[in-house]
């Protein structure tokens, strides 16, 4: 146990691994950058235009408009935690890159260093996109809105050092399953992102608020795109924060365990 609470080195080397996956990213980008777009389209389609004749409005806020930040925050979540899990499996397991960098100068500390960035650079990313998408229905404040892209780096670390401790620990890529279907699907729906958290049950209401890092994200994403700032962005941001130290550093150590024994 003792190893897991180690202090990782990491050190600027850890670039490279990011630099890495950046040129395999490029080298596909029509595909890469096309889903962004679409998802972003589909979901303020069908959900928010369709759903949101019906619903009118949340607390005199458009529906529409409520549930964009949620969908940017969704969006953050997944990109960084799939890309931690299932992408990082493969790179570690069945193309063995992880193995082929350790034979460098770099070290198991700096290859899943690159790794976390990474998971947050395809956040930044996906949600950039998404942006002018959003603002084309104009269902966002410009230039609020622009705080979206470095709170996406936040979240998209904290995501993503939480993808990669389940991927320390998962005994196969098939196990991955477990987590996206139990956590994730979950926290995608109980985050206070397509209604207020406010209607359900208190337990759910605490479960929400400790448990699920979506739903501080997601108030953050709401109050810069309404804009609707308040005290309690700064506890959100702390709580990310904080969630986002732990499990980078977490995962790191796992990590380090596992392809070390």
């Amino acid at each position: 146990m003792k190893e897991l609470i180690v202090l990782p080195r990491v050190t600027r080397r850890a670039l490279m691994v990011w630099h890495r996956n950046l040129v395999v990213f490029l080298r596909t980008w029509k595909v890469n950058f096309f889903p962004p777009f679409i998802e972003a389209f589909l979901y303020l389609s069908a959900i928010g235009l369709g759903i949101g004749t019906y619903v009118g409005s949340i607390d005199t806020i458009p529906y529409v408009n409520s549930i964009a930040p949620a969908i940017l925050a969704i969006s953050v979540m997944n990109s960084a935690f799939f890309e931690c899990t299932y992408s990082s499996f493969v790179r570690m397991y069945y193309q063995k890159s992880f193995d082929a960098m350790i034979a460098t100068p770099l070290s198991i500390e700096d290859v899943i260093a690159g790794e976390l960035l990474w998971g947050a650079t395809r956040s930044v990313m996906y949600v950039t996109i998404m942006l002018p998408v959003l603002a084309a229905f104009n269902v966002i404040s410009l230039p609020f809105s622009l705080l979206a892209i470095p709170l996406a780096f936040l979240g998209g670390m904290m995501f993503a050092g939480l993808g990669m401790c389940f991927t320390a620990i998962t005994p196969g890529i098939d196990t991955l399953n477990y987590p996206a279907f139990l956590y994730i699907t979950p926290m995608t729906l109980f985050s206070g992102t397509f209604f207020p958290l406010g209607i359900l049950p208190q337990v759910i209401q605490y479960v929400a608020v400790i448990l699920f890092p979506l739903t501080h994200l997601t108030a953050a994403m709401r109050m810069c795109t309404l804009p609707a700032f308040s005290w309690t962005v700064g506890y959100s941001l702390a709580y990310m924060a904080v969630i986002a130290t732990v499990v980078c550093l977490l995962s790191i150590n796992l990590m380090k365990r596992r392809l070390i024994i």
